[in-house]
């Protein structure tokens, strides 16, 4: 069996759940794709002091926003979980020497399940979802990414959900004004990453708070962009970054989101080019 690449999505509002999005478009045109036996899924909105994985087998699914329609508190993503995988993910960690436990009680937040449905509407594919920890900066969810790497090996699908820049000011001052204007800061920031992705210089990616183009005004706090970090360090050596969407969603928050390939493919899989045939 191939290995599987490892993604990274800018999941957006939680309006994603419900509209006709470019973003909708490319989860559902992945998920037509890939066959993976699990998901293990690093959420933005899910942060602890050490890595923590979801043992729950049957999670709730957590509506964490305010002031949406109604339709979206009445979704239910009721994905099984998998604890055997979850006590399998404290293992490979703690291997690596990263300390890391198991929640049997919480369960999926919107960071997961709003790019979920879309890709495995029929909710049947058992999810585990990761913590982040902003305190631990950016290195150690590469290192996080390294330890989980051997799961891409057993059709594992391992996914970063947070966003290319996250500065919500910007994007609630964007949508009050008709979102018609891009900030020009949010598209160099993704530029800049988009470069550094292809160029595999992890050094300059861990480093990006201090050499990226307008760093903290495109991520004032870090918890959204550590899942890309997971993503990239499970992708294994020298990965291939291919952008699957790119965008932005009222002038500020980037929606480009990454497929990493392992080793040096020189061409997209089917998945891929059939999620960047929608953009």
């Amino acid at each position: 069996m191939s290995r599987m690449p490892t993604l990274f999505l800018s999941h957006g509002s939680p309006m994603h759940a419900i509209a006709s999005t470019d973003a909708a478009r490319v989860w559902a045109a992945l998920g037509r794709q890939f066959h993976p036996r699990a998901v293990v899924i690093a959420s933005a909105h899910w942060e602890t002091a050490v890595p923590m994985v979801t043992g729950n087998p049957k999670p709730q699914t957590i509506h964490d926003f305010g002031g949406f329609p109604a339709e979206l508190y009445e979704i239910q993503y009721r994905a099984p979980g998998e604890p055997a995988l979850a006590g399998e993910i404290v293992a490979l960690l703690k291997r690596s020497g990263i300390t890391a436990g198991i929640d049997g009680c919480r369960g999926l937040d919107h960071g997961v399940w709003v790019p979920l449905r879309h890709m495995f509407p029929d909710a049947a594919i058992p999810i585990v979802e990761l913590s982040v920890q902003p305190e631990r900066g950016t290195l150690h969810h590469v290192k996080l990414g390294h330890a989980l790497a051997p799961l891409a090996e057993d059709n594992v699908l391992i996914i970063g959900s947070g966003h290319t820049t996250h500065n919500l000011r910007d994007f609630f001052s964007g949508r009050s004004a008709g979102g018609a204007s891009s900030l020009p800061y949010a598209r160099a920031f993704a530029d800049w990453l988009q470069a550094q992705l292809a160029a595999v210089d992890t050094d300059a990616l861990v480093r990006y708070r201090d050499v990226a183009p307008a760093a903290t005004r495109a991520h004032p706090t870090e918890e959204h962009f550590l899942p890309l970090f997971v993503a990239w360090g499970a992708a294994g050596e020298h990965p291939v970054a291919e952008r699957i969407l790119a965008g932005l969603e009222a002038g500020a928050l980037s929606m480009d989101s990454y497929a990493f390939h392992s080793g040096k493919a020189s061409s997209a899989s089917d998945a891929t080019r059939d999620a960047a045939s929608v953009r």
